[in-house]
């Protein structure tokens, strides 16, 4: 329906995963800092994925805060498998979700663990009422819009401990009971905005503070 789906290069590289031991408000899931590897370079979406991009796949809209131009949200994990798999259908592409370390890996965009979107120089959609227009806030140094706040992002990964081993490609375990959430949402506290912040909810789940954006091989 004349709908275009942005995506944003990231290139493969090595980056330090986790909260440091002097962040205030980490979290035990956190932890410990570890080394991981990207190989493979990979496409993330520029914005999270819109009302109008879900209503032309899907053709229904269950979002909380109504507006072509919002983030689609109050979806649930099993209902982004759903979309994306219309979604490859109709575009003969395999988008996907990301997994939680490209999230972070694109969050960062070269900054700390401890600034919003990877960095202070971009803006974090915070109204504390309702989520907001894409663009409308700076994007991260990767040109990524609302990596923190608007709605907060599933991810494709289970949620597990950490290890201070070094991985490659992690992809989580292949069982579990709640899927990673990631960015933090518009309602949520400012801390919770930190790259590093790990939400998880279980995969048949939804509410109106969480969405997500594609990712591509």
């Amino acid at each position: 329906n004349g709908i275009s789906i942005e995506m944003v290069k990231v290139e493969a590289g090595t980056f330090m995963m986790g909260a440091t031991s002097e962040m205030e408000n980490s979290e035990v899931y956190e932890k410990p800092v570890h080394q991981v590897t990207l190989t493979n370079d990979y496409y993330i979406g520029k914005y999270e994925v819109t009302q109008a991009l879900w209503q032309a796949v899907l053709g229904s809209n269950p979002s909380n805060f109504k507006g072509d131009n919002l983030p689609i949200e109050r979806v649930t994990w099993n209902d982004c498998q759903e979309f994306i798999s219309k979604l490859n259908s109709l575009t003969g592409r395999k988008f996907r979700l990301p997994t939680e370390a490209e999230w972070e890996y694109a969050a960062r965009a070269g900054g700390s663990s401890d600034e919003p979107a990877g960095g202070e120089s971009a803006e974090v959609a915070v109204s504390g009422v309702s989520t907001s227009c894409l663009c409308t806030k700076k994007p991260n140094a990767y040109g990524l819009y609302d990596m923190s706040g608007n709605v907060a992002e599933w991810c494709s990964d289970y949620l597990a401990r950490y290890k201070a081993d070094a991985v490659v490609n992690p992809t989580g375990p292949e069982k579990g009971i709640q899927k990673i959430v990631r960015g933090g949402s518009f309602a949520d506290d400012p801390w919770m905005h930190r790259c590093a912040v790990r939400g998880h909810m279980k995969p048949a789940d939804s509410n109106g503070k969480v969405g997500f954006r594609l990712a591509l091989d």
